[in-house]
């Protein structure tokens, strides 16, 4: 089994490759697994999946929650594996720099910081303070081989405005940042005017209606990274939801008709358990 900084190093070379590389955001063991035996190369927590595996809504979790969600997912997996962490659950810069370091302590390869602040008022930090933010979660995440993912959130709060987005990445690229991220983009011209505005790596978000954009597409605007956000947990979901739905209204059963198969979901795990070391059977 990879160490932590194997891992991270990894993760990090993942984003210096020719393509672009999709990051499956997995909420249990059995969804790591999948995504491991399909083959792709590093997994992603999300902050909504996390919260609904628990009956909460997306920030109502603790730190303690996630990062024992994070380390659940670590665990069982031989992948390098990052963290959706929100705002760094605290405003101040020195919250976000523990945070961090509890992050890199679980094993996690890397973690994203947003500058939504969790204020109606004002859902989005004034740019000296996030920028201090991000300073802070740069410089200890160096000290863990962590890589640091930083996000703009303008466009998921109303406040879509590209030229303020893109001052805000270009400042969290010289703060140390290590990837950037700017979720909701309208458009592939907005995608390509981010990419271009950066040095280093740029993860684009699917799961909005109308805003996934193919990968093929992506990587001619420049993307180096592709996350998949809840997209997944609410596919899941919407199967759970039809095959509810079939029992209660028709009190037929034909959704058994196309599950998967006990001894294949078996297989995913056994496969996961033997790439990291452990028990197969």
């Amino acid at each position: 089994m990879p160490n932590a900084h194997e891992l991270a190093a990894r993760f990090r070379a993942l984003h210096a490759g020719a393509d672009p590389f999709v990051i499956p955001n997995v909420w249990d063991g059995g969804s790591a697994a999948i995504m491991q035996g399909l083959g792709f190369k590093a997994l992603a927590t999300s902050s909504a999946a996390c919260a609904a595996t628990l009956g909460k809504l997306d920030g109502d979790v603790t730190r303690d929650e996630a990062l024992t969600h994070a380390g659940l997912i670590v665990s069982v997996s031989a992948l390098p594996v990052a963290a959706d962490l929100e705002n760094g659950f605290g405003h101040a810069p020195e919250t976000v720099a523990e945070t961090i370091r509890f992050a890199a302590a679980t094993g996690l390869a890397g973690g994203s910081i947003e500058d939504a602040s969790g204020d109606p008022a004002a859902p989005i930090y004034e740019f000296a303070h996030a920028v201090e933010r991000v300073t802070a979660a740069a410089e200890e995440a160096r000290r863990h081989h962590f890589v640091l993912t930083a996000r703009a959130e303008n466009f998921l709060h109303d406040r879509p405005d590209l030229d303020d987005t893109v001052r805000r990445l270009q400042a969290y690229e010289r703060a140390g940042a290590d990837v950037l991220f700017a979720p909701g983009l309208p458009d592939l011209a907005a995608v390509r005017t981010v990419c271009r505005a950066l040095k280093r790596p740029v993860n684009f978000m699917v799961g909005i209606r109308g805003k996934s954009f193919a990968v093929s597409d992506l990587a001619a605007a420049g993307v180096k990274r592709i996350s998949l956000s809840t997209s997944l947990y609410r596919a899941a979901m919407t199967a759970v939801l039809a095959a509810a739905r079939e029992v209660r209204d028709a009190g037929t059963f034909g959704y058994v008709e196309s599950l998967i198969r006990s001894d294949e979901l078996a297989g995913y795990l056994k496969q996961q358990a033997a790439a990291r070391g452990g028990p197969a059977g």
